[in-house]
């Protein structure tokens, strides 16, 4: 019988399992290898890999040092706004930390407390009620089997297994499929670039350099038209200069959207969620590290007292993310409404030569 079983061992659940894993029995299981470092046929989490300034506080309230063989070059100081719909571009100061996100996925693993047990490539299947908790179903390197915990915590992204089995009527964030290429990038890009363009996308799409690679990737509305979509983005830019001829990779993943209040959905009973499998990740944006190590963090604390309550504690505890998800949702129609942000962007508000 473990206390808690977290599924996910992304950036929400190896955080909440590094907090609790000297106070309470804790099993993590995660689909990727995250301790061999050569694992073979994994596929890399779909994430453009910047800490931004949300991310960077949170890691300083945990008490932690990025260690440096995380960071990728170039270091980005501006963003890069282009407006397709508009015809209009805008550069703005921000600062952010390129990382490579597989490899600040296995740092966090590697600061799991020893008593922590651990199953990767494991995938979370089912769960049932029994007296006291859950039995938990899942599979590891193909064999099936069962776990039995007093709580049962979902940090398993935004397509969320554990999420989908606890009910039909809760409200759900919208999705989007992010779609992202690698390619190989000869010439020094020393900016992160964010793309509106309507026909391509009602959210936004994005440009990163990684040391000799530029990402390039597009969240887009699932069954309409992405592939199309996609390449339509990648035509429109290659008019603007960028080189799109050697490609080195292709990853895809859901992302969510949380537009509405009641789409942040902590959990009920004895199972709770944390990050994006919770809606915790930002409506205008899309960045959610930071938003996962909050929640984990909330909910770290609610359990710090003991398991009886502990989910009204860590719905009261999430107050503060609530209230962050209601202002990137006001601030959102000043980004994707075309006329509004035509507005601020000739405005040339906070904008920089």
């Amino acid at each position: 019988m473990y206390d808690i079983v977290i599924a996910g061992a992304g950036p929400a659940g190896a955080n909440l399992a590094r907090l609790l894993g000297n106070r309470y029995k804790v099993l993590l299981i995660d689909k990727r290898d995250l301790e061999n470092e050569n694992p073979k046929n994994q596929s890399n989490k779909c994430c453009g890999g910047l800490l931004a300034p949300d991310a960077q506080k949170m890691i300083a309230k945990l008490g932690l040092g990025i260690p440096k063989d995380i960071l990728v070059d170039p270091q980005l100081f501006a963003v890069r706004t282009i407006d397709l719909t508009n015809h209009l571009e805008r550069l703005y100061q921000r600062f952010y930390f390129n990382i490579d996100r597989e490899k600040f996925d296995r740092w966090l693993v590697s600061l799991l407390p020893s008593d922590v047990d651990k199953k990767f490539n494991a995938v979370f299947k089912a769960f049932a009620k029994i007296p006291g908790g859950y039995e938990i179903q899942y599979t590891c390197n193909g064999q099936e089997l069962y776990a039995k915990t007093k709580v049962l915590v979902g940090a398993d992204g935004a397509a969320s297994r554990v999420r989908t089995l606890i009910g039909k009527n809760i409200a759900v964030p919208e999705k989007y499929i992010a779609v992202q290429e690698w390619f190989e990038c000869p010439y020094e890009i020393p900016y992160y670039t964010a793309i509106f363009d309507e026909e391509i996308s009602d959210f936004y799409s994005w440009m990163i350099p990684k040391e000799n690679c530029l990402l390039l990737g597009a969240a887009l509305r699932p069954r309409e038209n992405t592939k199309e979509k996609y390449e339509l983005l990648k035509s429109k830019l290659t008019k603007l200069g960028f080189d799109f001829n050697h490609k080195i990779k292709t990853e895809g993943a859901f992302i969510n959207r949380t537009r509405k209040l009641s789409q942040f959905y902590t959990g009920q009973d004895g199972i709770a969620l944390v990050g994006e499998a919770a809606g915790a990740i930002s409506p205008s944006s899309a960045e959610g590290i930071s938003y996962a190590l909050k929640s984990s963090f909330c909910l770290a604390q609610s359990l710090e007292t003991g398991i009886d309550g502990f989910l009204d504690r860590y719905k009261q505890k999430t107050a503060d993310i609530r209230l962050n998800l209601l202002l990137k949702n006001l601030k959102s129609p000043a980004m994707y409404n075309p006329f509004l942000r035509q507005l601020a962007m000739k405005s040339g508000l906070q904008s920089i030569k």
